[in-house]
Formats: structure tokens, C-alpha cells, sequence
């Protein structure tokens, strides 16, 4: 017994950690500082396998890796060609104002902690296998090459004047912007797959000698990313990467009011039903003036919801978009963190059925292209498995405001009146076969009894 105690006392294990326990934590046991610093640092992370198990294309780069997650997946080492000829067309054109390579890398490496913060486990993971020198090199090469490659890409979907490139180039031309562009505006939204914005801002600042706006790259992704759907968003600092802005986009509009607190009384039955039954307790659909995906109200039996065009790449933006809520813990763009999460537990809520999805593209709610109704149940359906909403949300209110309508005496027995007797035309025939033959045994009975009244008055 006592050479096994020696033996634990000695450990280097048991050294290591009660080492760490002595530099950090404080005196109460809470978390130091350096510590809650250094988990603010990170915005671009791993899916774990839970979460990825259940659709793993939906977070896996098809053509092309951004930063250093996905960095030499041999399904996308073609695109690393292209991106090489971007960095050399961007230095070329930067060459006439004496902006050399090694002034962008400059840039860049003044920024480096900076970077490799954001990416959570990497500072390990790129210090595994080489010296730490080189790794640092390897990393510095990723970002300005695969920055100087958004850059190209972007500004030649934006219609810049950029002229050498062939006109038959697989990317850089009007074939590639129809073919190949569409792939890495795919893969941009990808969690795992995301380029600090920091990146495009140095490298942008020596390009131009100035330090632009930093409205300036938020409106250029945000344009690539999507062109006519939301509005840019400005005014609110430089986003963490391409994903956080398509997510501000979405969010971006009115706040929503205010919500009262739930009353302690309040029923537990918080879930919203399905649109079908929403419609046949009295409650009409409209579109929402914005598209913001916070911008969803109910007012008088009638509740506004954003327009959303369903199509291939929704599910997989909107899969990656809840990854991101889920993973980043310090709040998403200093806001709520869960607000996409909780349109999508809504609009999962409210179509069950393609019944459901005909309804809302009725009212403009819902644009499918998709193909079939079905599919698009199926699609929201699938958004929310295994995916845990916080007891709070943005929508906790109009949860609250739907159910108390739905409640009432009035609208249940209308409900259950629609659903038993309106359905289907069936169902209406014989409701009106059976209150055709009422009037008529009424009618017989009148006339029956009417001729007595009148014998005995005479």
C-alpha cells in the first residue's frame, strides 16, 4: 500500500495537474479570467459526430477548403491549383502600386494569435508532427492564399473589372460564375469551412493603402453570399467570418417587441400546432414586410411570418447556421444565440404535412423549389432532430399568443367543426344533406300542424 502511495504522490500526472490547479481558477473556485478569455476567442469550430452523424454532407466542403480544417482533403486538392493562380493575379495587379507578397503576409502575421484563436483546437493540432516554425509558416500561406481566393472570386461575381483572366477560365469567367462559383458560395457557409473576415480586411488595407470601412467587407460577402434576398448589414463592426454574416442578414431588421414574462400559471403546451389546424381555429396567414427571420408576429387572429424560398442549399444553410448557434456559447453577433434555432423549431412546428406547406406558399409564406410539397415537410422535419431549444426564446411570445387564441371556447368548437365537417367535400355533402333534410322535416311538420291552428281559429 504504501510504495502504491509513493508510487501517486510522485506520478508526473499528479504533478501536472495540481500544478494547473495552482495557476488558475481563483480563490473561489471560478473560472480565471485568462480562461474565460480564451474560450471568447473561438468562433469557428468542429461538428462533433453527434450532430454530424445524422447528415454529414450537410457540413463536408464539396470543391474547395477555406482555412484549415478541411486544408489538404484529398477530394479538394484540384481547387488548391486555383487558388494559387488567384494569389498570383492578385500580385500582379497589386504589383504597380508596390504592394509585394511579403507586405501582405506582414499584414496578416501581425494578426496571427488573432487568427489561430478562432479556430477552436487548432493551436495544437497545427503544432503536431512539425516544428513550430514551419507550422507557423503553413498557416500564414493558408490564410493569405485562401483570402487573395475570396477575394478574386468575390470581386469577379460583383462584376469588377478584372480582365486577365482567360475568357474561358474554369473560374474566373462568365462559364465559371455559372458552374463553379455556385459550389464555393455552397461551401462558404459550412461551419467548419470559414475564413476569418479579419483576413480580407489586412489584405484589403494593403491593397488599398488605406484602412477601409469595415462596412466595406461585410457589403462584399454579404453581396456574394446573397445578391437580393436580405438587406446588407452595416453599421455593426466586422462579422467573424461569411457564415456569421449570412446569419446577421437573416436576422437583420425591427427588433422584435418586447416579450411580457409568462405568466406562473401559464399551460405547459407551448408548441405551436400545425398551420392546418392553426387556419381551421380561425388564425389567417400573411406575409411579413420584411424578410427577417425575427420579424414574425401575431395580432388579432392573424399571424405574420417572413417569406422563405425553400431550395437545395436551404437545409444545408440552415443545418450549419444551427451548428454555429450551438457551438459558439458566447452569443452569436452579441445577441441572442438561438434565434435561427428557434425559427426553425417553429416552422418544423407549423408544417406536418405538405397540406401544411400548400398552405403557407398560398399566403407567399413558403417558395418552393423544391419540386413537391412533400419534400419540403420532410426537409424541416429533419432540421430539428437531435437539436435542443433553449427554455427562452425570440418567439416565446407569439408561442404564448397563439396558444391562448387556440384556447378559447369559441375557436375550439370552430376547429373541431372544420375538421369534422369541412375536410373534405364528403364530409360537406353530408353535412349539407343532413341540414337540407332538417328544413325539410321542419317544413313537413309547419304544414302538417298549421291546417289544425287554422280549423280551430275558424
Amino acid at each position: 500500500m504504501a510504495s502504491w502511495r509513493r508510487t501517486a504522490e510522485e506520478s508526473s500526472w499528479v504533478v501536472e495537474v495540481e500544478k494547473a490547479v495552482r495557476s488558475g481558477g481563483g480563490t473561489d473556485g471560478d473560472p480565471s479570467a485568462e480562461e474565460a478569455a480564451w474560450w471568447r476567442r473561438h468562433s469557428i469550430y468542429r461538428v462533433p459526430a453527434c450532430i454530424k452523424d445524422l447528415n454529414r454532407r450537410a457540413y463536408q466542403p464539396q470543391v474547395v477548403s477555406l482555412g484549415p480544417f478541411h486544408h489538404g482533403d484529398p477530394n479538394l486538392l484540384p481547387m488548391e491549383d486555383h487558388k494559387r493562380r488567384a494569389l498570383l493575379h492578385f500580385l500582379r495587379r497589386a504589383a504597380p502600386r508596390r504592394r509585394p507578397l511579403a507586405e501582405f503576409a506582414a499584414a496578416v502575421a501581425d494578426a496571427a494569435e488573432q487568427l489561430v484563436g478562432t479556430y477552436q483546437g487548432l493551436a495544437d493540432e497545427w503544432r503536431r508532427g512539425e516544428p513550430e516554425k514551419e507550422k507557423r509558416e503553413a498557416f500564414l500561406e493558408m490564410m493569405v492564399t485562401d483570402g487573395c481566393f475570396l477575394l478574386e472570386v468575390m470581386r469577379t461575381a460583383a462584376g469588377w473589372e478584372v480582365s486577365d483572366y482567360a475568357d474561358d477560365d474554369p473560374v474566373f469567367s462568365a462559364h465559371g460564375l455559372l458552374y463553379t462559383v455556385p459550389y464555393i458560395r455552397r461551401d462558404m457557409i459550412m461551419i467548419e469551412n470559414q475564413l476569418p473576415l479579419l483576413v480580407l480586411d489586412k489584405l484589403v488595407a494593403v491593397e488599398s493603402g488605406i484602412q477601409q470601412n469595415e462596412d466595406y467587407i461585410n457589403r462584399l460577402v454579404h453581396n456574394f453570399l446573397s445578391p437580393t434576398a436580405w438587406p446588407p448589414v452595416t453599421g455593426v463592426g466586422l462579422a467573424l467570418h461569411p457564415l456569421d454574416i449570412l446569419r446577421r442578414s437573416l436576422l437583420f431588421g425591427p427588433a422584435p417587441s418586447p416579450r411580457a414574462p409568462a405568466p406562473e400559471t401559464a399551460p405547459t403546451d407551448d408548441i405551436i400546432r400545425s398551420a392546418e389546424e392553426l387556419y381551421e381555429a380561425g388564425i389567417r396567414f400573411r406575409r411579413s414586410p420584411t424578410s427577417s427571420l425575427l420579424d414574425i408576429r401575431f395580432h388579432r387572429g392573424v399571424l405574420s411570418l417572413p417569406a422563405i424560398a425553400v431550395d437545395d442549399t436551404t437545409e444545408y444553410m440552415l443545418l450549419n447556421l444551427m451548428a454555429f448557434e450551438r457551438l459558439h456559447a458566447g452569443g452569436c453577433g452579441g445577441g441572442g444565440g438561438n434565434d435561427v434555432t428557434a425559427y426553425v423549431f417553429f416552422m418544423d412546428n407549423m408544417i406536418d404535412s405538405p397540406r401544411d406547406v400548400a398552405l403557407l406558399a398560398a399566403r407567399r409564406v413558403v417558395h418552393n423549389t423544391l419540386g413537391s410539397d412533400k419534400a419540403v415537410a420532410r426537409m424541416f422535419s429533419g432540421l430539428s432532430r437531435d437539436v435542443v431549444l433553449e427554455p427562452r426564446s425570440a418567439l416565446d411570445g407569439v408561442h404564448r399568443e397563439v396558444n391562448a387564441y387556440c384556447r378559447r371556447r369559441w375557436h375550439r368548437w370552430r376547429a373541431n367543426l372544420v375538421h369534422t365537417y369541412f375536410r373534405s367535400p364528403w364530409s360537406l355533402m353530408s353535412l349539407a344533406a343532413a341540414v337540407f333534410l332538417l328544413v325539410l322535416t321542419v317544413m313537413q311538420t309547419v304544414y302538417t300542424v298549421l291546417p289544425f291552428y287554422q280549423g280551430g281559429n275558424n
